[in-house]
C-alpha cells in the first residue's frame, strides 16, 4: 500500500488530537475512514471508526478530547468513534497496516487489511456496506478464495446468525463476480 499523505481537514484534526495527547496512543481503524483515505472511495465520511485505542487507559481521555459533541468534532466537524458493534476476524492485529507512518509525535493510525475490513461490515451489510465492499474488491483486487477462507476460518463462528452471514457472503461474491465479467473484454 502506498504511502500517502493526510487529506484535509483529517489532517488538520489528527495533528490537534497528536498535539494533546501525552503519551504514544494506537488506534485499530477501519469503516469510511480507511475506504477514503487509503482505498480513495469518493464518500463524505464525518468519524474515524477505531476497535480498539490502546493503551486503554486512553480511551476515555481521548474520546472526550475528539469523540462526538467535543470542542474538536464542532471545531473540525470530525470525530473519534470506538465502534462496538463490529466483528472482526481473529488475528487482525497481526494484519494491520500503519496509515501515515512517522506524521504524527504520540498518534499510530493502524488500518484493517482490506479482507478484515470488508468482513466487519458483514453483518450491518447497509447498502453503504455493500457499496464499500465492491469498491475495495475493485481497488484491492480481491482474491475471492482468501476472502471465502478468511470468513470461514476467523470469523464465522463468532456471528450471532452464520447461516444468514454465509448467505450475505455468497451474494456479495455473486455481485462481485458480475462487476468482474461486466468489466472484462469480451
Amino acid at each position: 500500500m502506498p504511502s500517502k499523505s493526510i487529506p484535509e481537514p483529517w489532517q488538520s484534526f489528527l495533528s490537534d488530537i497528536d498535539a494533546t495527547v501525552a503519551e504514544d496512543v494506537e488506534l485499530h481503524c477501519l469503516g469510511g475512514f480507511v475506504i477514503t483515505v487509503l482505498y480513495d472511495l469518493a464518500r463524505p465520511t464525518a468519524d474515524v471508526d477505531v476497535i480498539a485505542i490502546t493503551p486503554r487507559s486512553e480511551i476515555e481521555s481521548l474520546l472526550s478530547l475528539a469523540g462526538q459533541g467535543s470542542e474538536l468534532h464542532r471545531k473540525h466537524k470530525l470525530y473519534l468513534q470506538l465502534v462496538g458493534v463490529a466483528t472482526v476476524p481473529d488475528s487482525y492485529e497481526e494484519r494491520l497496516t500503519e496509515i501515515f507512518p512517522g506524521t504524527f509525535t504520540h498518534l499510530r493510525l493502524l488500518a484493517l487489511d482490506p479482507y478484515d475490513l470488508a468482513l466487519s461490515k458483514l453483518e450491518r451489510n447497509t447498502q453503504r456496506d455493500r457499496d464499500d465492499v465492491r469498491h475495495l474488491a475493485r481497488t484491492v483486487p480481491f482474491d475471492l478464495t482468501k476472502l471465502k477462507e478468511r470468513y470461514q476460518n476467523e470469523l464465522r463462528r463468532y456471528l450471532g446468525n452464520p447461516e444468514r452471514e454465509d448467505l450475505t457472503l455468497r451474494l456479495w461474491i455473486k455481485a462481485i463476480e458480475e462487476d468482474r465479467a461486466q468489466e472484462s473484454p469480451r
